[in-house]
């Protein structure tokens, strides 16, 4: 099997953690988004020496590739890139939004569904992606305009669970017995689970190329002179 080494940073919250096999074998969380920069190379160092381990000890990087925070999905590939590098392992990138659609899944019935995984990005935008009960995209990552004719479009093919940061501003669109929304973000075991879905088919990124996925491009605001 495999020990990974996870970064995620595309978040408010910022998590390091190792697994081997398919078990956790620890993790540290940043709750302050302004210091995730300083707090990843720390913390896998700190992790690898409470749990008394080396870095060869690794088999591969695991990092969120987004869509997430700008800056944090920049920090975070660095540092997993610059590892992978370093250590000559290969990188596992995953999507922030497929991860939040296995978290719903952990906690839905087998019933046909649709799984609309959705971070906000102001305004009435989202960075969303539509997946069904296998994870298999029925509508591809991207920026949605969140909208009635959007919901209903979806509803006209079955139930929808929406989940993520940006189903606070999907509340108040429409109101159906259709539609349910999940208060959840996706941990450590969602991370450990598709990254051994990847290690085990060997879907790596190639370092040279690989880039994190804003969905949208990054407005920079002129300064003010």
């Amino acid at each position: 099997m495999a020990t990974l080494l996870y970064i995620d940073t595309a978040g408010p919250n910022a998590l390091v953690g190792i697994s081997k096999d398919q078990e956790i074998l620890g993790f540290k969380e940043n709750k302050v988004s302004t210091t995730h920069a300083e707090f990843v190379q720390v913390a896998v160092k700190e992790l690898l020496i409470s749990l008394s381990m080396t870095v060869s000890e690794l088999d591969a990087v695991v990092v969120t590739l987004g869509p997430g925070s700008y800056t944090g999905l920049r920090v975070g590939l660095a540092s997993a890139k610059g590892l992978a590098y370093a250590l000559q392992k290969p990188l596992i990138g995953l999507s922030t939004l497929q991860l939040l659609a296995h978290r719903a899944l952990q906690t839905l019935d087998q019933d046909a569904v649709q799984i609309f995984s959705m971070l906000d990005a102001k305004r009435m935008e989202v960075f969303g992606g539509v997946y069904d009960t296998s994870l298999n995209e029925i509508q591809a990552e991207q920026a949605f305009e969140i909208n009635e004719d959007l919901l209903k479009s979806l509803l006209s093919k079955g139930k929808v669970v929406c989940i993520g940061s940006g189903i606070t501003k999907t509340k108040t669109i429409l109101e159906d017995e259709k539609i349910q929304f999940l208060e959840e973000h996706y941990s450590m075991h969602d991370l450990l689970a598709l990254a051994m879905v990847k290690w085990e088919k060997n879907q790596f990124e190639d370092l040279a190329y690989v880039s994190p996925r804003y969905l949208k491009e990054y407005y920079f605001k002129p300064l003010v002179k």
